[in-house]
């Protein structure tokens, strides 16, 4: 982890702006970038040295989140879904994760997007039964962008609460482990309580 924090710091002085734009793209697709190591680095860095501002990285990490989640939408579109079922577990998306996400659109409908740009597991998946249910794009994208922009915001706000942390400035290894540590256990429980009852397969009534 901290070999990860390390590229991504250093990187970032040269990136700015349009590497978070690719890194929160690639993060909407299959590929498990956490957006919580992405955006609150960005707005941690801004903080202790100005460098980039945070209306700048919520702007450009909600674009990239739209870019990722309409490459989602369009692939999953075209392919339809016995495509996906067939070939889904190539691309980390095994049938029982399209199932989940399935059952998910059915729970909530089209303001599902907007609440799955702010959860884990179901963010990454949402434009793939869109996609296949053939979902108006505009709506999509609509709900994609204030979804993505919430969550950044509140990423954005996480990244401040630790540039107040002075250990973290001085390039605490250690306290940004915890850091880390302590976000993916909320973003864990919030899975948890909001996510995986309406994800699980339904279960048969007892006779």
């Amino acid at each position: 982890m901290s070999h990860i924090i390390d590229w991504y710091q250093t990187t970032l002085a040269s990136g700015g702006y349009p590497l978070i734009v690719l890194l929160m793209a690639i993060e909407s697709t299959v590929v498990p970038i956490p957006s919580e190591l992405i955006i609150p680095f960005a707005a941690q860095r801004a903080y202790a040295s100005g460098i980039l501002s945070m209306p700048g990285i919520i702007i450009a990490g909600t674009i990239g989140s739209w870019i990722g989640a309409t490459i989602m939408y369009w692939a999953s579109r075209a392919a339809g879904r016995p495509l996906v079922l067939r070939y889904g577990s190539y691309f980390l998306v095994p049938e029982e994760k399209l199932h989940a996400a399935e059952r998910w659109c059915s729970q909530f409908g089209s303001f599902g997007v907007f609440v799955a740009r702010l959860l884990p597991v179901v963010r990454h998946l949402i434009g793939i039964p869109m996609g296949i249910v053939k979902m108006d794009f505009r709506w999509y994208s609509l709900f994609t962008l204030v979804g993505s922009g919430v969550w950044c915001t509140v990423l954005v706000g996480v990244g401040v609460a630790a540039g107040n942390d002075p250990a973290l400035l001085k390039g605490d290894m250690h306290r940004i482990t915890l850091w880390v540590v302590a976000a993916v256990a909320a973003l864990g429980l919030l899975y948890y309580f909001l996510v995986h009852r309406f994800m699980k397969p339904a279960q048969a009534p007892k006779l």
